[in-house]
């Protein structure tokens, strides 16, 4: 999830030039494989909730925005060699936070399971002991529940959601655990296939990945993400993306600013 702030280049001023705010047109990296949240259609265009946030945001700032593919294991090496500007849904974590600056959160989720429809032996997170899990590459969603929640359950690494997918459905593995709006817009592509738990067991704070380096345009989407909320938008995009899938939208919250730094 972030916009852009100093080139990863010696020498840099930290002056407007150096900011999101200089540039006319802003290059935001979103997820390709999430359906709901960013995903490439066959003629290229980009769809879903970080598309619609990402337009919305830069036509805030007085912005065009156009749209490169991040895939998880990608998106810190293309903000950092200047190939996007910002890079949404990415968990607000402390290692992160070391190497990466964030605007935001722009989303409050929870954590949550997709699991075929047949299968009625997992109800919550400690059901997922001594089963397949997928642990998407950069993702720390599988290590949340393994580390964080101590439960034994047996990651299996895959490239993308939409692998995992596929293998939940021919039975690879047992489950998917990652942000609910992600397990949600998963679900909108098979259907009946696959069942939401909501069992919201840890809350992710989403936010805006960015260059390190640049308050002003930090504060500049925090401005603008302030005014989505404000005037219900992200209100009417959840709807829209999620409206169908069984996620519980009966409040979304809005979500308090960490501080750029």
């Amino acid at each position: 999830m972030g916009l852009v702030g100093c080139l990863a280049v010696s020498g840099c001023s930290g002056g407007e030039e150096a900011s999101i705010l200089g540039k006319p047109t802003l290059v935001a990296g979103v997820r390709p494989d999430l359906p709901g949240i960013g995903f490439r259609l066959a003629d290229g265009r980009f769809e879903g909730l970080d598309v619609d946030v990402s337009r919305y945001l830069a036509d805030r700032m007085g912005k065009k925005v156009r749209f490169a593919p991040a895939l998880a294991a990608d998106r810190e090496r293309l903000l950092r060699d200047g190939k996007v500007d910002m890079v949404l849904t990415f968990w607000l974590e402390p290692e992160w936070k070391q190497r990466l600056a964030f605007a935001g959160p722009y989303l409050l989720s929870y954590q949550d399971i997709l699991v075929r429809e047949g299968e009625r032996g997992v109800r919550g997170v400690r059901d997922l002991e001594g089963r397949r899990i997928c642990a998407v590459t950069g993702s720390g969603a599988a290590e949340a529940v393994t580390r964080e929640r101590q439960v034994a359950a047996v990651p299996v690494a895959a490239r993308s959601y939409n692998e995992c997918l596929t293998m939940l459905g021919d039975g690879r593995i047992d489950a998917i655990t990652t942000n609910d709006t992600i397990l949600a817009g998963l679900k909108t592509r098979r259907g009946d296939a696959f069942r939401l738990l909501n069992a919201r067991f840890g809350e992710r704070r989403t936010g805006i990945a960015i260059r390190k380096g640049d308050p002003d345009g930090c504060e500049a989407l925090n401005k603008a993400i302030t005014h989505m909320y404000q005037d219900g938008t992200m209100a009417k995009l959840m709807a829209k993306w999620f409206g169908t899938s069984g996620l519980d939208l009966s409040d979304v919250e809005v979500p308090q600013f960490e501080g750029c730094l």
